[in-house]
C-alpha cells in the first residue's frame, strides 16, 4: 500500500491540541490547490474523526473512495493538559511534562494518551488499512502524532529521536506499507 500521511490545516492555538475539536483554517487556497495537485488524484482517502482533519480531507478529495473517519486517527488525547500552553502545565507539574517530552513512553498527561498508548492505537489502525487496502494507493489526513509515530515505527528510531521531526501543517509525509513493514520516503513535504 503506499500511504500519503497529510497534516491537517492550521488551528491555530496555542495550547496543546489533541481531542478537542478545533477547525483547520483552509483559508490558504494556493496551499491547498499545490496539495492537492501534488496527491494522487485517485484511491482512497480516509481521515481521524476530528473536524481539523475531516475538513482537510474534504478539501484535498478529488476522484477518491472516501472511507468512514477513523477514531483511531486522532490526535494524542491531552488529558487534563488539553489547550493549556507548556508554560502552564509546567507551572504545576513540571517533573510529569518533562517526562513526558524527554522519555516519551508509559508517562501520559493526567486523564490522558502516552505515547505507549497513541503508538498502539496508530500502529493497529494502519496494520488495519493495510491488511485490507493491499496494494492500493491511501490518502491519510491526520494529526501530528500520528505522523510521528508512523515516521517513528518506519526507522525503528526512539520516541525522542522522532519527536525533533518537524511535520508542517498541510504537508505530506510518504510510506510504502509491505508484510515485512514500513519504508519511509519524503518527509513533511510541502508542496
Amino acid at each position: 500500500m503506499k500511504l500519503f500521511m497529510v497534516r491537517h490545516g492550521p488551528t491555530h492555538q496555542k495550547g496543546m491540541v489533541g481531542w478537542t475539536d478545533c477547525p483547520a483554517d483552509l483559508s490558504d487556497v494556493e496551499a491547498i490547490g499545490r496539495l492537492r495537485a501534488y496527491l494522487p488524484q485517485s484511491g482512497f482517502l480516509i481521515s481521524s474523526d476530528l473536524s481539523r482533519a475531516i475538513t482537510t480531507a474534504d478539501a484535498v478529495a478529488q476522484n477518491h473512495n472516501r472511507l468512514p473517519h477513523d477514531p483511531d486517527l486522532r490526535e494524542i488525547n491531552f488529558g487534563d493538559w488539553e489547550m493549556k500552553t507548556f508554560d502552564q502545565i509546567n507551572a504545576t507539574d513540571p517533573d510529569r511534562i518533562f517526562a513526558f517530552y524527554d522519555n516519551p513512553g508509559a508517562t501520559s498527561a493526567p486523564n490522558g494518551d502516552s505515547w505507549n498508548s497513541l503508538s498502539d492505537r496508530i500502529d493497529r489502525a494502519i496494520d488495519a488499512l493495510y491488511h485490507r487496502y493491499v496494494g492500493e494507493t491511501m490518502i491519510c489526513v491526520a494529526h501530528y502524532g500520528v505522523i510521528l509515530r508512523t515516521i517513528q515505527r518506519a526507522k525503528s528510531q526512539s520516541a525522542y529521536e522522532t519527536f525533533a521531526q518537524k511535520i508542517d501543517n498541510l504537508s505530506v509525509t510518504t510510506f510504502e506499507v509491505t508484510n515485512t513493514g514500513l519504508d519511509v520516503g519524503a518527509i513533511n513535504y510541502c508542496p
